[in-house]
């Protein structure tokens, strides 16, 4: 076969290839543990995440019921039920000296390198809009957002419907910096290792609830990014899935 892009991207990534970590040389500090809330934003407090008490549901059943589902009964997420969820795929259960924090997925060395920006369509208590999670302190920021951000999602998307009829849509943004500075280029495979880990919490959470998920990577990069604000380099989305009750 011939070499292909993708072919280079494993090849150089590999150990043999990769350049001095920051971490080891001590030239630059450790990123901070999550980007800072926007300039004159305010904190929107979630409930804790145990304040919901979903049905029980065993891991095997969760597997088993688990479906891709792209079209959404027109009940809204309640803010308990969101916060569940926030919790379930980047919640902080604590910090450590280090510092580093430990979540509920696994990340590579800790490094935990995604933001969540939460596209809401139908949840209680919260305008339509685009929000950032600040897992740290389990709570939401609005962030400034085109009144049909929406539809430019669905575009940017290739047109898929469901970002427009989910309750929400969780977006994964990579922060390079945050494993680049351990792993540097080898950094990159585990963005997308770590993504899977936080999208199939999302999906098996969702089960829980009486909800599905569809996960998407199908999208215009520089169209998305654009559509969120990101430079597409040093922060882009990586994944994203749309949430909703089943129908």
């Amino acid at each position: 076969m011939q070499n292909n892009s993708g072919q280079e991207f494993m090849i150089n990534t590999r150990y043999e290839h990769l350049s001095p970590a920051p971490q080891d040389e001590g030239k630059i500090p450790q990123p901070p543990l999550e980007l800072p809330m926007p300039e004159g934003a305010a904190l929107i407090a979630l409930p804790a995440h145990d304040t919901l008490n979903p049905p029980a549901m065993d891991v095997k059943s969760a597997v088993e019921a688990r479906r891709t589902i792209r079209k959404y009964a027109a009940e809204a997420l309640s803010l308990e039920e969101t916060a569940y969820l926030l919790w379930i795929t980047q919640g902080v259960k604590k910090v450590s000296p280090r510092p580093a924090t430990a979540r509920t997925v696994p990340s590579a060395g800790a490094r935990h390198a995604f933001e969540t920006i939460v596209l809401v369509n139908r949840v209680d208590g919260l305008e339509p809009g685009l929000y950032r999670y600040m897992a740290v302190e389990h709570g939401l920021v609005k962030l400034n957002a085109s009144a049909d951000i929406a539809s430019l999602m669905k575009q940017a998307c290739l047109d898929q419907p469901q970002l427009e009829n989910c309750a929400a849509a969780f977006i994964w943004v990579a922060v390079v910096e945050r494993m680049f500075w351990r792993y540097v280029e080898r950094g990159y495979r585990y963005l997308n290792l770590d993504a899977g880990h936080v999208c199939q919490n999302l999906a098996l959470g969702a089960e829980q609830i009486g909800g599905g998920i569809c996960p998407i990577a199908a999208f215009d990069d520089v169209k998305l990014n654009s559509a969120l604000g990101l430079d597409g380099e040093d922060q882009f989305v990586i994944y994203l899935a749309t949430v909703g009750k089943k129908g």
